[in-house]
């Protein structure tokens, strides 16, 4: 973490200095922003947090609730997001606070009707990612990014009492063409109206989207006709595994899951309750019965007996239907009119896809949806890109929730199922869906196809276990400086620029005359090199692509002083040196990251990274050519 580079700077380092002009939220409505968000749940706040950084870019969040989030919803962290929070800097805070989930065990009927432990398994499997699978209160997750926003330097808070009513587009103006009607929700001002003008509006306004309906756009799919229950509870029970993640399947009562949550004590419970007729509504027979908290709480004694359940005191309930639903397009344009105009409105989270909570990735894949878009709108809102880019934004998204759709429909299927068979290695039917789907649930299988943003895989044999399209899985390095292990995706932070890492050939030293010292020279001199052609007169050389090395000789051996000036620029209004673009393998096998991701050892490679952490090409360190090609594609010309 650098924050001395423009001078001494006492302090948090995570409370960036203020930018001077910025307005604050509860003041009077701005007559027009850059960017309206529509809502303050995991995805309107992940998309905040990386606005909230750039000053020239005006965001208004709007929210309908009086304040934040103090208790329920989702919990479940996947590994991917967690990557995800380590750019943002908060994934150690996670950590520390959240319940960490590393087995999962499942309870099934005895002949005689009490219940039997029929399996455990490891809950994330060994090496695929140097994060763990946590359960934390949705609410902790906000005040992480509030946390993000309220330190950067625009101060952004939430507007709160506020809803998108209605807009309209103008697709013919150039400026701020969107009409957004918002409506008052704090007591004393409902249904007064203002009126404002943006150049992008974000829909993360939930499943009833308002921004969704403006733009014509509906839920496409289908229900399961199942009631479930969920309960936020303290208790007391002789159920063993009451600290352990567990699904608990009865003789005749149905299922629970038992999740165990932050702080010791606190554990959720998701229990199957009514089957629904196929015309009937969750809310209108929850009215109809009187359901409630004592419904859920009968049922989980039922399910878990003869164990006992003495619940102390109820956090939060509530009773809902399992739906598995897809929006048709992420975005405003019409297919016919992609070529002629760009979005100006994009939906996220569950105003665009929603689905049961059994596998625990609604919250997870909705953030996925706005660190994914965050950096494009960043991209084209600071001129760096053409606003063609934001048509990748549902091309891309939509297919991982099209995958998640799917994948959710089957598994609460045999989440709700009765299936007393067992695979070849014994393990219960639910138990082995559990394992083979493990990759999905960590939230690791979205590949984004090829296209503008991600590379052909001509030379994916240069790095096998970096896989093109896919997030870009971390391993272990040493930097050369100051020989901190550390992880080499640790580098790369919460913005717009692009990482393109440079794995070193066998024997490179970063000498004058090799490999790496050439490329560098190239890209930091030519005037066709991509740093040249992409960098503003002014800016820092890593401000749009940053430039590091990864060496395989240890860090005994090579020289700092003998790298490429790339690799150590100088840097800020005092020139000082940056010491943490060099970067040697872990001599240790099992941490060497050559080895670890299958990169080719005698003629190395250059790996690109995107903003959100996908790897978006892997090239020879040699070509030239398609390196520039690559960036030409997505990035304006601004030498």
């Amino acid at each position: 973490m650098q924050y001395h580079v423009e001078g001494f700077r006492p302090g948090d380092p995570d409370i960036l200095p203020e930018a001077p002009g910025q307005r604050r939220a509860g003041t009077p409505l701005p007559e027009a922003v850059d960017v309206l968000i529509a809502g303050s749940g995991p995805a309107g706040l992940c998309l905040a947090a990386q606005l909230a950084r750039v000053p020239s870019i005006r965001t208004l969040l709007v929210e309908p609730r009086p304040g934040p989030m103090e208790k329920g919803q989702a919990d479940g962290i996947s590994v991917r997001s967690m990557e995800m929070f380590q750019a943002f800097g908060f994934a150690t805070k996670v950590m520390r606070e959240a319940v960490w989930i590393n087995e999962t065990t499942f309870w099934a009927p005895r002949p005689d009707g009490s219940l039997a432990r029929a399996a455990r398994v490891q809950d994330v499997p060994e090496g695929i990612s140097e994060m763990p699978h946590v359960l934390i209160n949705q609410a902790r997750v906000h005040d992480m990014f509030l946390d993000v926003m309220r330190n950067a330097p625009t101060r952004m808070r939430p507007d709160y009492g506020l809803r998108v009513a209605d807009l309209v587009i103008d697709a013919d103006a150039a400026e701020h063409p969107v009409t957004v009607t918002l409506e008052h929700t704090a007591p004393g001002e409902e249904g007064r109206t203002s009126t404002l003008r943006a150049n992008y509006v974000i829909g993360c306004d939930g499943a009833r989207s308002a921004v969704r309906r403006a733009i014509g756009g509906a839920l496409h799919g289908d229900a399961a006709h199942q009631a479930w229950g969920v309960m936020d509870m303290l208790a007391v029970t002789d159920f063993p595994d009451w600290r352990m993640k567990s699904f608990v399947r009865s003789e005749s009562q149905g299922t629970l899951m038992v999740l165990p949550r932050e702080g010791g004590h606190l554990v959720r419970i998701y229990v199957e309750l009514d089957q629904l007729g196929a015309n009937e509504r969750i809310a209108e027979r929850v009215a109809e019965r009187g359901m409630g908290e004592a419904d859920i709480i009968a049922k989980a004694r039922r399910i878990l007996a003869p164990f006992t359940l003495e619940v102390k005191e109820v956090v939060w309930w509530s009773i809902y239907e399992i739906g598995h639903r897809l929006t048709d397009k992420f975005d405003d344009v019409p297919e016919d009119e992609v070529a002629r105009r760009a979005p100006r409105v994009m939906l996220a989270g569950d105003a665009c896809h929603t689905h049961s909570p059994k596998a625990g990735q609604g919250m997870n894949v909705s953030m996925g949806d706005t660190f994914n878009l965050g950096w494009k709108l960043i991209a084209v809102l600071t001129g760096r890109a053409d606003a063609a880019l934001l048509h990748s934004y549902s091309g891309e998204r939509r297919a991982a929730a099209k995958g998640l759709v799917e994948f959710d429909h089957r598994w609460a299927r045999v989440v709700g199922g009765h299936d007393e068979q067992r695979s070849a290695d014994g393990l219960p039917r639910m138990a082995r869906e559990f394992v083979d789907n493990l990759p999905f649930t960590c939230g690791l299988t979205i590949r984004y196809e090829a296209g503008a943003l991600t590379g052909a895989p001509t030379h994916q044999a240069l790095a096998r276990g970096l896989e093109i399209g896919m997030r870009l899985h971390s391993a272990p390095v040493l930097r050369l400086a100051d020989a901190r292990p550390m992880h080499l995706g640790h580098c790369i932070e919460v913005g717009v620029r692009f990482t393109l890492f440079l794995f070193a050939p066998a024997g490179d030293d970063g000498r004058a005359g090799g490999a790496i010292a050439t490329l560098c020279d190239w890209l930091e001199h030519d005037p066709a090199s991509p740093l040249r052609r992409h960098t503003a007169r002014g800016e820092a050389i890593d401000s749009a692509i940053d430039v590091r090395a990864v060496f395989q000789q240890g860090f005994r051996e090579l020289a700092f002083e003998a790298m490429p000036t790339l690799l150590r620029p100088h840097v800020g209004r005092l020139s000082l040196c940056d010491y943490e673009k060099i970067f040697c393998a872990d001599a240790r096998p099992e941490h060497d990251i050559f080895a670890l991701r299958g990169i080719a050892r005698e003629p190395g490679c250059a790996v690109i990274v995107r903003p959100d952490q996908h790897i978006g090409h892997i090239l020879p360190l040699s070509a030239r050519k398609a390196l520039t090609a690559y960036f030409s594609g997505i990035l304006r010309v601004r030498s």
